[in-house]
């Protein structure tokens, strides 16, 4: 979809410094999908609750996958 947006420069091009993006459009794709995993975070929390303590290594999790 093609859309016009007045970024600021100085912005974008610290987010193309940053993300490692080679270009201006898929610097702000991976600033949108960015901004929505961290939404998805914080609704994942919400849900769940913010534990202290809770970790769960990969192998933990592996395990809990293979279980029957």
């Amino acid at each position: 979809m093609r859309t016009t947006l007045d970024i600021d420069a100085e912005l974008l091009q610290k987010a193309m410094e940053a993300t490692g993006a080679p270009s201006k459009k898929k610097a702000v794709e991976i600033a949108i999908r960015e901004l929505l995993r961290a939404k998805n975070r914080e609704e994942l929390c919400e849900l769940i609750g913010n534990y202290d303590g809770f970790a769960l290594t990969l192998r933990t999790l592996k395990k809990m996958r293979n279980a029957p």
